[in-house]
């Protein structure tokens, strides 16, 4: 297995530097061009055809820093995701969240990986909601941490990674496509926190999970969530996984749920499934969603208990 890390830092320090007529180029060639298979797979275009046209920098600029905010005046932020120890701490996590699937005997079909840090964008609502980290890894090859880098976040990217690994390998067996459901998502995400606190421990759960409480799981996401495994166009899934105000930023329209539902909902259900089956959370994460949600029809009417 190659696993590459990009030094996102040791970009930002350049782009900083440079001259703002060159700071755009210099980021696409840099930090964009090394994971172009993935904007392919998106279908997201590299460069656009004509000025301020939608394309990776367009997209990527949502959730982190723009090109043109990559200056001396950030230095402090840089300086936060440039030590040594951070790096190896986020390779570290990588490394170990894939080659435990092959101790374990899955045979991972994608045999090379890339991954990297970015600073996000502060003020990009979605990212501040989940207290200034986050993810991206269904791609499968390609693995994403995104922070507002600080004393809370930095710790805690190690668990982002972990939970992005594992959806990176769950999409290297599990087919994503326009049928992709609610259903599939909820265990997705549930099957990624778990594994999660599988590597690092129950005290960096994420905020996705934490933010809800028993009442709101069992009286309020539960009955709703259960209705509604089946629907599809991620319009229409949205506001159930990511709750009504995220939704509304990506311009759903709100369905009445709290923050992060589907995540939260899909960690219980996932803990619920490994205590009743046996399986572990390696066989679990290559396991179709269909399955999954058959055998865990008690978890519906079963009160939650959600310990401390």
């Amino acid at each position: 297995m190659n696993i590459q890390t990009l030094r996102s830092d040791k970009i930002y320090q350049k782009v900083a530097q440079a001259p703002p007529e060159e700071k755009l180029e210099l980021f696409r060639n840099e930090i964009m061009a090394p994971f172009m298979k993935q904007w392919q797979i998106q279908q997201l275009p590299f460069k656009a055809e004509e000025a301020n046209g939608f394309d990776v920098i367009t997209f990527n600029s949502m959730m982190h820093r723009a090109p043109h905010q990559i200056s001396p005046q950030i230095s402090a932020e840089i300086e936060l995701i440039s030590s040594e120890a951070f790096w190896l701490e986020c390779e570290h996590a990588v490394k170990k969240s894939l080659n435990l699937f092959v101790e374990h005997d899955i045979n991972l079909p994608v045999s090379d990986y890339l991954f990297t840090i970015q600073l996000g964008n502060p003020e990009n609502r979605a990212l501040t909601i989940n207290e200034g980290y986050s993810g991206f890894g269904g791609i499968p090859g390609f693995i994403w941490g995104t922070l507002l880098p600080n004393e809370y976040t930095m710790p805690r990217m190690k668990a982002a990674l972990a939970h992005e690994c594992n959806h990176n390998v769950r999409y290297q067996f599990i087919q994503w496509d326009h049928t992709v459901n609610l259903g599939e998502l909820i265990v997705s995400e549930g099957l990624a926190e778990n594994y999660a606190t599988f590597m690092f421990g129950k005290g960096l759960l994420g905020p996705w999970v934490t933010k809800t409480n028993a009442e709101t799981l069992n009286r309020r996401i539960k009955p709703v969530l259960r209705e509604q495994l089946q629907l599809t166009g991620f319009d229409q899934i949205a506001p159930y996984l990511y709750g009504d105000e995220i939704a509304k930023l990506q311009n759903s329209q709100p369905v009445n749920m709290p923050y992060s539902a589907g995540y939260a909902c899909g960690y219980y259900l996932i803990q619920y499934y490994l205590r009743k089956t046996g399986r572990t959370i390696f066989e679990a994460t290559i396991t179709p969603a269909a399955q999954i949600l058959d055998e865990v029809k008690g978890f519906w009417d079963e009160e939650t208990i959600i310990s401390g």
